[in-house]
């Protein structure tokens, strides 16, 4: 007989509402960073502020205001 693994939610899936398009937009720009080899917070960052999506109320990204944002969107 085979015993199934037991059941659990990604965190993702207890979301109360769908990601907004902004988040789809900085998940999808953070993937390509990551793709091209930019695991570091200023490479990151870097990249974000040359190809967008621009941070919170179209402010520049810095490290401070990526980890509040990560923080923010992980709560």
């Amino acid at each position: 007989m085979r015993s199934t693994p037991p059941l659990y939610n990604e965190t993702h899936q207890s979301r109360a509402a769908q990601p907004t398009a902004y988040e789809d937009l900085l998940g999808d720009a953070i993937e390509r960073a990551y793709g091209q080899g930019m695991t570091e917070l200023d490479a990151l960052v870097g990249y974000l502020n040359a190809s967008g999506p621009s941070g919170p109320n179209g402010q520049p990204w810095t490290g401070a205001v990526f980890e509040q944002k990560m923080a923010r969107l992980a709560a």
